[in-house]
């Protein structure tokens, strides 16, 4: 396989597996980017780095208590390595506690209640006509939850920074994120808010800054819909493309580039000041 790659893809693998250890290190539960990584050695042919990963995905199935991946995982490892002792030893104690136990369903964060797309909300300023806005799940409801019922921020310096972007009328620049505009009005710095969201959402950081992006997968995407909701499409792996956000609970986000893009999502989270970097770059 590695005959096949020229330079820049070897480089950018390599790249790839550099900063998806360093994820996976810290968050060994992260699945996503374990494939990712395996896919990574995958390209590159370096098998015994492929096995390891595969294993360690399946570990991670089992701290998650989703067994039947685990199983499929080191089933997967077991047809290109039938001998492979760690594999079947695993592989027997999975399937002895799946004939023993119900398979428990992966924790997950509450979802918040489902708002009608055709429900609209009326924004009415002063002297202006009164404006109908589509009613979305843009995150507000859970971040609400976890910033302001949490004790962590103010009901006033919540409204005050929470943005409101048009979603009739496309932005005319990068619409700021909500803890960019926490750490701009002094309230929270982003480090605090991103460590917030990192424990609540369970999703990897990227430091994009550290990342040679695919600019053109970037422009690809919809300017409007990165702009409204400031993520940023930065890499594509096998059939998923990988979107930085600050904002990992704006469920219309997610739709609205699901959409666009007609592709399997892998979201991580970025600073602000980085995904309005790239976004920027793209659409200057």
């Amino acid at each position: 396989m590695l005959g096949t790659l020229n330079p820049g893809e070897e480089a950018q693998l390599r790249q790839t597996i550099e900063m998806f250890e360093v994820i996976t290190q810290s968050q060994p539960q992260d699945y996503q980017s374990l494939e990712i990584l395996k896919e990574a050695y995958l390209k590159l042919g370096m098998e015994k780095e492929v096995i390891l990963t595969s294993k360690r995905i399946a570990e991670a199935y089992v701290q998650l208590g989703q067994l039947s991946s685990a199983i499929l995982e080191f089933e997967t490892i077991l047809q290109r390595h039938p001998e492979d002792k760690d594999a079947l030893a695993a592989m027997s104690q999975i399937e002895s506690k799946a004939n023993n136990l119900h398979e428990p369903a992966p924790e997950a964060e509450p979802a918040p209640p489902h708002k009608s797309s055709g429900g609209t909300t009326f924004i009415h300023k002063p002297g202006a006509k009164v404006v109908a806005q589509p009613e979305v799940d843009d995150g507000r409801q859970t971040m609400f939850k976890y910033f302001v019922e949490a004790k962590l921020l103010t009901t006033s310096d919540f409204d005050a920074c929470w943005p409101a972007p048009s979603l009739t009328l496309p932005p005319k620049k990068v619409i700021e994120p909500f803890i960019h505009n926490l750490a701009e009005k002094q309230v929270m710095p982003v480090d605090k808010s991103l460590k917030v969201l990192a424990d609540r959402s369970r999703l990897a950081y990227i430091p994009l800054d550290r990342y040679e992006l695919d600019i053109e997968l970037v422009r690809l995407a919809s300017r409007e819909i990165c702009q409204r909701w400031c993520v940023a499409p930065f890499d594509k792996m096998s059939k998923s493309i990988m979107v930085a956000t600050a904002n990992p609970f704006n469920k219309q986000a997610q739709a609205d580039l699901e959409q666009a893009l007609k592709q399997r999502l892998l979201w991580y989270l970025a600073t602000p000041a980085d995904l309005m970097r790239v976004l920027g770059k793209a659409y200057r």
